[in-house]
């Protein structure tokens, strides 16, 4: 890895963190960052999760000092999204390079579309059966554990759907974050998908970008960083499917 690589990886983190902070969807920019870098696609999927890792970690440890503790309401949620996960990531390893990146690419193009239209929370109406809220929420980890990205964009929906309340919810979206890819770094990890040196180049990225996004969401910065994200990740969108 160059020294230009390094700074790249490194830029790009901080700002996945930021976007990841005050709207989600982060790993949309890092993932083809990563293979821009010289990473090979699945390779790169594996070596995003660790700063995943960290940064959800350390939210999760953020919102206990605060007071909010989604986690034992959470069952039914994070069961369903732990096998989920593991069968996606499983799948999703087997892939080649080449076919990762150009699901990636074309994935990346309707998750630009969330971003900016993000999904809106429904607080007030009537909370999902029991059986649809395993139902969605395995859906969310097979996604989550096969690509990541994204995965912020409709959990807080689904989340507030499923009978929790704003904050709650919130604390629990970080929580599921982090379990999808506590399942799926092993296995990225047993497959020989993580490059060592660029993941934890990105992952001081991420840590340092989630406290920059927070200073940002307080003082409103949240469309121009979101605005950013849209045009880079258009553009390394076409960069990966081959346009150019």
């Amino acid at each position: 890895m160059t020294w230009w690589e390094a700074v790249l990886l490194a830029v790009g983190g901080l700002f996945a963190g930021a976007v990841n902070t005050v709207a989600g969807g982060g790993s949309m920019l890092t993932v083809p960052l990563l293979v821009l870098s010289g990473v090979p696609g699945n390779d790169a999927n594996g070596s995003n999760r660790l700063g995943i890792l960290t940064s959800t970690a350390a939210a999760t440890v953020s919102f206990r000092r605060l007071g909010v503790d989604g986690l034992s309401r959470s069952v039914p949620v994070l069961v369903p999204t732990l096998v989920g996960s593991f069968i996606g990531s499983m799948t999703i390893a087997r892939l080649s390079d080449g076919a990762f990146e150009l699901v990636f690419g074309l994935l990346m193009l309707p998750l630009v579309v969330l971003t900016v239209r993000k999904p809106k929370a429904r607080e007030g109406s009537r909370p999902w059966p029991l059986w649809v809220t395993v139902l969605v929420f395995g859906l969310i980890g097979v996604f989550g554990g096969a690509f990541q990205a994204g995965i912020g964009l409709v959990l807080l929906a689904a989340l507030t759907r499923a009978g929790f309340d704003l904050v709650t919810a919130n604390n629990i979206k970080v929580i599921v974050s982090m379990t999808v890819t506590v399942v799926a770094l092993p296995v990225f990890l047993l497959s020989g998908r993580i490059v060592w040196l660029p993941a934890i180049v990105l992952a001081a990225g991420f840590m340092a970008g989630g406290w920059v996004g927070a200073h940002v969401a307080v003082r409103g910065g949240e469309r121009v960083i979101r605005a950013v994200m849209v045009v880079a990740a258009v553009g390394l969108s076409g960069r990966l499917i081959g346009l150019y």
